[in-house]
Parts: C-alpha cells; sequence; structure tokens
C-alpha cells in the first residue's frame, strides 16, 4: 500500500507550513505529497493567503529527496497548457522525476470569478486540446517542432519541450 498526504494550503498554509508537512511526510516514511491547486479558500479567510502550486512544488522538489509530489490535480482553466507541459517537465527535472502529474477541468466557479480567470462552458472540450498540446509537446523529438490546430488553442512551429523524466528515462 502507497500512502500519501494531501493537504489543501489555500485554506490557510504558507510556504514553511508546506515545508515542513512535506519534509515529515518525507521523514516519516509516507510515499507521496500532493497539494491542492486552488487560490481561494473554500472556507474561512484562508490567511495567510494563496500559495501557487508549481511553484510551491518547485521549491519542495529541491527540499526534499524521496517522497512522489503533485496536485491532487491540475485545473486546466488556470494555466496554457504549452506552459503547463514546460511547468510540470522542469518541476519533474528538479525532483529526479519524481512529479505525479494529473490534470482536470477546472470547477471553482467562484475562484476564477474573483482572479478573473475565464471560466469557459466548454471545459471538458478544452481540456482534450490540452492534453493532446501537453502530450504532443512531450513526445516531439530533439530537433523538431509541433504545430496543433484546434478550437482552442493553435500552436505553430513550437520547439520541443523537455518531457517528463519517467517519460524519457524511467527513471
Amino acid at each position: 500500500m502507497r500512502l500519501t498526504v494531501f493537504i489543501e494550503p489555500q485554506q490557510g498554509a504558507d510556504y514553511d507550513t508546506l515545508l515542513a508537512v512535506a519534509k515529515a511526510t518525507e521523514d516519516l516514511g509516507f510515499d507521496a505529497f500532493f497539494r491542492s491547486d486552488h487560490y481561494l479558500a473554500m472556507v474561512g479567510d484562508g490567511l495567510p493567503g494563496p500559495t501557487d502550486a508549481w511553484i510551491t512544488l518547485a521549491g519542495l522538489a529541491r527540499e526534499t529527496s524521496r517522497i512522489r509530489l503533485g496536485t491532487l490535480m491540475s485545473a486546466g482553466t488556470f494555466r496554457l497548457p504549452g506552459v503547463l507541459a514546460i511547468q510540470v517537465a522542469q518541476v519533474d527535472a528538479m525532483s529526479g522525476g519524481r512529479v505525479e502529474f494529473g490534470l482536470g477541468a477546472g470547477w471553482y466557479e467562484a475562484e476564477h470569478t474573483a482572479y478573473g480567470i475565464p471560466f469557459p462552458k466548454e471545459k471538458i472540450a478544452r481540456l482534450a486540446e490540452q492534453l493532446a498540446v501537453i502530450t504532443g509537446l512531450w513526445e516531439t523529438p530533439l530537433g523538431k517542432t509541433f504545430d496543433f490546430e484546434g478550437d482552442f488553442y493553435q500552436l505553430m512551429t513550437l520547439p520541443r519541450c523537455p518531457s517528463p523524466c519517467r517519460r524519457r528515462c524511467r527513471c
């Protein structure tokens, strides 16, 4: 059995608290540390304020050595797929191949409204394109470029994106 610690820092946790929990997760023999990908508290004031999931995981990647790191799922509505592909691959490289990546359509409309993030009606269709873009970038051979023509995303002559370590080297 594998055990994962999951926290909701938008309810009130700063980076130092997240780091302490991640280190305790590792020290106590748990297998993974996951955090939510939210910016707005669902209950209470959420103080001391929001943290960004992928920036936090980048820091934790350098401060831990064994536990897998990830979000329960990253909201596809928060980030453009090409940028997210780069962010995930970068954190994975920083961790030595310990990232778990889950992508979802996004659901919390009030959070989107609060931060001025569009909340599209066609979230599932966008999610399908986001998955195609992310996997396409990760699968593009070295020296080649990636093009994508969809209803929501159009990318032209995009250079190969580094892929997560396990896709590359089965770490």
